[in-house]
C-alpha cells in the first residue's frame, strides 16, 4: 500500500474506503485487507487523513471485476509500483478505446492482458 501523487489520483474518477468495498462485495473489511495483501485489489492512501482507498472501478456487481486479478499480476511481474498499475490502468489508450479500467469493466480483459504482457517485452 503506498501514498499517491495528485496527478495519478486526478486519473481515477471515484474511490471507495474498504469499509464501502466490503459492503458491496458482502465480506468482512478482514477480507478487503486480505484481498489487497494479496494483490487482488490495490489499495492507496488519499486525501489528508490518509485513508486507504480502492479504485470504484475495480468493484462491479457486487464482485471484484473480472480481468483486474490476472492484470495486476502481469503488472506486478513487470516491476509496476501499485501507484504505476493506477496510472496506467486510468490513462487512457487509444487503441482499447478508453482506460484499460473501462476495458476491464466492459469485459474486454483479454485485449488490457494483451497490452499488460506487451510492456514486458
Amino acid at each position: 500500500m503506498t501514498e499517491i501523487d495528485a496527478k495519478t489520483d486526478a486519473l481515477v474518477p471515484a474511490w471507495l474506503t474498504l469499509p464501502d468495498v466490503a459492503e458491496m462485495l458482502d465480506v468482512p473489511v478482514t477480507r478487503i485487507r486480505q484481498l489487497i495483501k494479496e494483490s487482488q485489489l490495490i489499495a492507496v492512501r488519499r486525501g489528508e487523513n490518509r485513508v486507504l482507498q480502492v479504485p470504484a472501478d475495480f468493484v462491479d456487481d457486487g464482485r471484484v471485476v473480472k480481468g483486474l486479478v490476472g492484470t495486476i499480476t502481469l503488472l506486478k511481474d513487470d516491476h509496476f509500483t501499485d501507484e504505476e498499475m493506477l496510472e496506467w490502468l486510468f490513462t487512457p489508450d487509444d487503441s482499447l478505446p478508453g482506460t484499460p479500467a473501462q476495458a476491464l469493466r466492459e469485459n474486454r480483459g483479454t485485449e488490457v492482458k494483451r497490452r499488460a504482457q506487451a510492456l514486458a517485452v
